[in-house]
């Protein structure tokens, strides 16, 4: 029985990057997209540029 809660924690101290990656990767695409609102908004049409 001591093994096996050792081989957890063993298990669950060693996951790697994945939190960090995620992390990158859903402020990278947040970021993306408030970049598109940002530059695209300057090209809406308001019909009032005349």
């Amino acid at each position: 029985m001591p093994h096996t809660v050792a081989l957890f924690a063993a298990a669950s101290g060693d996951q790697g990057p994945g939190n960090t990656i995620r992390i990158v990767l859903v402020a990278s695409l947040l970021g993306a997209a408030l970049l598109a609102w940002f530059l695209l908004r300057g090209y809406r049409n308001d019909d009032n540029n005349d």
